[in-house]
């Protein structure tokens, strides 16, 4: 049989991480994502104790956490669970919602501002074509990168999450690296 080793989404044994002037961008290998999905009538449930939140907005409490993703639907996280069977989890805490394992088809990258929000917010303003007063601490949004579909979550004002396509996680490092 041959020797297997694990691999991070961006080919590595161990995840990245890079600094460039005020800003850290690491690659987050331990973060877990399930989305959950309500069905008709279903009301909204609070998994993990989250209250689930509205409208492009974000949440967390202790090591779980929670983003909308569209209308009746939200991906929950769970920071440093990327090795459990995070979905399971969550479906035992909503037993008949809707649950589907989502950790091996997303990539996560943190970007850590040392300087304030300013760095960031210069970063994000050549990166994607939203109005940055929309994403304060709390918001997330769904845009495009460059030709990519991503999730921004702004975790701080000095701390924000993308979170893209597994797929295409050597393309998304290589746009927020060159724009860092």
């Amino acid at each position: 049989m041959t020797d297997l080793s694990p691999v991070t989404a961006l080919g590595d044994s161990a995840p990245r991480c890079a600094r460039f002037g005020a800003l850290t961008l690491s690659e987050n290998t331990g973060l877990a994502l399930a989305s959950l999905a309500l069905r008709k009538g279903q009301a909204v449930p609070a998994p993990f104790g989250l209250a689930l939140p509205d409208v492009a907005r974000a949440v967390s409490s202790g090591s779980h956490g929670a983003f909308w993703i569209g209308r009746g639907q939200w991906m929950i996280e769970g920071e440093g669970l990327a090795e459990t069977d995070f979905a399971a989890a969550l479906q035992a805490q909503v037993p008949g919602y809707t649950v589907t394992e989502q950790t091996d088809g997303f990539v996560a990258i943190e970007i850590v501002s040392e300087s304030g929000a300013a760095p960031l917010e210069r970063l994000l303003s050549r990166l994607v074509n939203i109005d940055l007063k929309t994403l304060e601490p709390g918001c997330c949004l769904r845009t495009g990168l460059e030709h990519m579909s991503v999730f921004l979550i702004r975790r701080s004002d000095t701390r924000l999450v993308v979170i893209g396509m597994r797929s295409l996680a050597g393309s998304l490092w290589h746009a927020l690296s060159q724009v860092a």
